[in-house]
């Protein structure tokens, strides 16, 4: 029985590793040549800006980090629209209010900026943008590991995206567990592109890009 019970916990664990290992090299090849440095990205109409935990009311560094790269682009010329994503009833506050605040604080115009309120995860943000807001082409910004989950998911929905590395000032700690929380969600992340399902909130078509992009 020993024995028997190694050999399931073994074959668990094998399988777990193919999983996650098959999930990488699938978004490896669907995101490649598609992530960028903030100085090397390519122009697009928008950038997409992924949601994150703010506390008290501002983003904390992982989303700063994300917000500052967005903002420079901005001033660069190579977006003339920002999208921010995220949870706007989210545990830890009000994502898309933080996130608009902070990028105005750093000089992007509000009136460039616009919010979705729904955009819950990642592959919810890419299929709502895509779905909701009509975007074609853009740029989408995230750390590490996480922005090229973000470019296959977004190129997946249809949107011409490539990816701008974000900046972190974070502990190590933070670093580590968020490394280890992306290896999960890369085989969630291929099984929602391989059922193609709806984003958890649907929203009429809403033109609010549109219209910046129109001024």
């Amino acid at each position: 029985m020993r024995r028997r019970l190694v050999r399931v916990a073994a074959s668990g664990v094998a399988l777990l590793a193919v999983v996650v290992l098959g999930s990488m090299a699938w978004i490896g090849v669907a995101s490649a040549g598609h992530v960028h440095e903030p100085g090397d990205a390519p122009e697009a109409p928008v950038v997409i800006v992924l949601g994150a935990k703010v506390a008290d009311g501002k983003p904390m560094s992982f989303l700063a980090g994300r917000l500052d790269v967005g903002a420079r682009l901005v001033r660069e010329g190579k977006a003339r629209a920002v999208l921010v994503s995220g949870d706007a009833n989210g545990t830890s506050g009000n994502e898309i209010a933080a996130m608009t605040d902070y990028l105005v604080a750093r000089g992007v115009d509000r009136s460039l900026i616009v919010g979705d309120d729904y955009g819950l995860d990642t592959y919810d943000t890419c299929a709502r943008a895509a779905q909701t807001f009509g975007v074609r082409k853009a740029l989408i910004v995230s750390q590490g590991n996480h922005v090229s989950r973000a470019v296959a998911l977004c190129r997946h929905a249809g949107i011409d995206a490539d990816g701008v590395k974000g900046d972190c000032d974070c502990r190590t700690i933070t670093v580590a567990r968020n490394t280890a929380r992306e290896w999960l969600a890369r085989p969630k992340a291929v099984a929602d592109m391989l059922s193609n399902r709806p984003p958890k909130v649907g929203s009429p078509p809403d033109d609010a890009l549109e219209r910046v992009l129109a001024d």
